[in-house]
C-alpha cells in the first residue's frame, strides 16, 4: 500500500471554484498569496491550483480580516501554529519508535 497524500492537501481547484466556495474576488486570494499566507501550485500552463485546506485557510483568513487582524498577524500566527505541529508530529514519530523498539504503548 503506497502512502498517498491527503485528499484535503491535493492542489486541483482552480482560483475559478475558489472564488465560488469563499467569496472572495480572485484579487484578494491573489493578495492573499502575496502575503504568503496561502501556497497555490501552478500547472504547466501557468494557472494556480489550490487545495481543501487552502480553501479552509481561505476562509479563516477571510474572517479574521473581516475582525480587523493584519496580515501579518495572521502570518505570525500561522507560522506559530506550524511549529507545533511540527514538534507534535516528531514526538508523536519518536513514541512511535520507542513502542516499536520496547514493545509498549503510551496511554
Amino acid at each position: 500500500m503506497r502512502s498517498e497524500e491527503p485528499y484535503k492537501d491535493k492542489k486541483v481547484i482552480t482560483i475559478g471554484v475558489v472564488r465560488e466556495l469563499t467569496g472572495l474576488s480572485d484579487r484578494q486570494i491573489r493578495y492573499y498569496e502575496e502575503r504568503k499566507l496561502i501556497f497555490p501550485v501552478r500547472s504547466a500552463g501557468g494557472s494556480r491550483k489550490y487545495s481543501f485546506s487552502d480553501v479552509e485557510r481561505l476562509m479563516v483568513i477571510a474572517d479574521k480580516i473581516e475582525d480587523g487582524v493584519q496580515t501579518h498577524e495572521i502570518r505570525r500566527e500561522l507560522v506559530q501554529e506550524s511549529k507545533r505541529s511540527s514538534k507534535a508530529e516528531v514526538r508523536t514519530m519518536i513514541q512511535g519508535q520507542i513502542n516499536a523498539q520496547f514493545g509498549t504503548r503510551r496511554q
